[in-house]
């Protein structure tokens, strides 16, 4: 098992989060480059974070530009949702900070943790004439961001405007609900497995596609049992 430095990495991820106080040093073009490809050819945003490496010897990102762009995303969103669901401006100001500092920051520090864990401790594949490898947790911080942006985009975006269909009890409702769900979460397995595929020492990537085929069998058990995924997430930030 690889030796993975916890001071190391608690400061390499301080300085991070520093970062993002300056604005006038961030790359806001290439990041929504990168919000534009994880869309739509996500392959194409790692063989650039390759690229990356061999420049900046680290695979994860030096700038929070992505990070910054989304949380604005993130609270444009809230705020959308907060006019529709009629919550007032504290009420408006408090979803702005559970959407974006828990549902995305703490939530996705949690999942990069935990990542993080698992793959220097199960996946790493050491080679015995090269240089000691371990995955940084400011890269596994970096996948979900990546991975969370397609489901912003569908869970947060394009549900806000099916408010109207997954909030009613009959089977359209429920087969439009879940499928949101069902394909977001689906692109964000996928987009995972993408992150960590593109590193060359770790083996059986592949892992992270695994939770896809439980997903699948969840999402039908629901339609059968009439559980409406959209309309209880709605219910629980709504009530």
């Amino acid at each position: 098992m690889p030796r993975v430095s916890r001071s190391g990495t608690a400061a390499s991820s301080i300085a991070y989060f520093k970062r993002m106080l300056q604005l006038p040093q961030m790359d806001f073009e290439f990041a929504l480059w990168q919000m534009l490809y994880l869309v739509i050819s996500p392959r194409r945003v790692y063989r650039n974070i390759f690229y990356h490496k061999q420049t900046k010897n680290q695979w994860a990102r030096d700038d929070p530009a992505f990070v910054v762009l989304l949380l604005l995303f993130i609270s444009v969103t809230a705020v959308a949702y907060g006019i529709a669901y009629k919550l007032g401006v504290l009420g408006t100001l408090n979803l702005i900070l559970f959407m974006g500092f828990v549902d995305f920051l703490l939530v996705g520090a949690v999942v990069a943790t935990i990542v993080w864990f698992f793959t220097n401790n199960m996946l790493i594949q050491q080679q015995i004439h090269s240089a000691e490898q371990a995955v940084e947790w400011a890269y596994c911080f970096d996948v979900h961001c990546n991975a969370f942006f397609p489901v912003f985009l569908i869970t947060y975006v394009l549900q806000f405007f099916f408010i109207p269909i997954v909030t009613q009890n009959g089977w359209i409702s429920l087969f439009v609900g879940n499928t949101l769900y069902l394909v977001a979460i689906t692109y964000y397995f996928y987009v995972t497995h993408l992150g960590y595929n593109v590193l060359p020492f770790l083996r059986h990537p592949e892992v992270f596609l695994f939770p896809i085929s439980i997903l699948g069998v969840l999402y039908i058990l629901s339609l059968f049992v009439w559980f409406n995924v959209s309309k209880k997430v709605l219910n629980a930030y709504f009530p």
